[in-house]
């Protein structure tokens, strides 16, 4: 199956992690560039995720998952190696419509999460929908290398200039010669 390419504004979502170890880690340095409002529930942390947590004023607290603990979050991730307990979760969810990734197990996922690229304003994803997650790990470290540093003040400069400049056709050609121009000038 294929899953919807979304981005989604995630500022003011309430994301509660279950787990802590290597898996947990991953998803949390995906998650803090998106949002600080994480809640971690875990038995035992990994040394990274502890230092996460700190690093981030993340919440966290170290006990086992109770039935329950779900209530009031729009997003959660179980990352432990507990099917038993991504499924119970999950089902948990469902009638409060709250969306559920379960950490290599697609059965009881509403998304997956993608190997990504991001350079200021721009975000690029990379998803094969879960056949092969080393796939896409690899693509992204192909555009990362090709993606110019620069590429994060030049979007400032275009997002200031939207505000700047009047809509209309002269606004929309400016726009496609200064891109047009910076492609040529960095991506050769």
């Amino acid at each position: 199956m294929s899953y919807f390419p979304m981005f989604m504004d995630m500022t003011d979502l309430k994301v509660l992690v279950v787990g802590g170890g290597a898996i947990a880690t991953e998803k949390l340095e995906k998650l803090v560039d998106f949002t600080k409002e994480i809640t971690v529930i875990a038995t035992e942390l990994s040394v990274e995720s502890d230092r996460l947590i700190k690093e981030h004023s993340l919440t966290c607290y170290q006990r086992i998952y109770k039935s329950g603990d779900i209530q009031g979050f729009d997003v959660v991730i179980v990352a432990t190696d507990t099917v038993e307990l991504h499924k119970s979760i999950y089902e948990e969810a469902r009638p409060y419509r709250i969306l559920v990734n379960s950490v290599d197990n697609t059965d009881y996922c509403d998304f997956i999460f993608p190997s990504y690229v991001q350079k200021g304003d721009l975000t690029i994803a990379f998803s094969t929908g879960g056949a092969s997650p080393a796939f896409a790990k690899q693509i992204r470290r192909h555009f990362e290398k090709i993606i110019p540093e620069s590429v994060g003040e030049f979007l400032s400069k275009m997002k200031r200039l939207r505000k700047e400049i009047p809509k209309g056709k002269a606004r929309m050609k400016q726009f496609d010669e200064m891109v047009e121009r910076y492609f040529k000038e960095n991506f050769r």
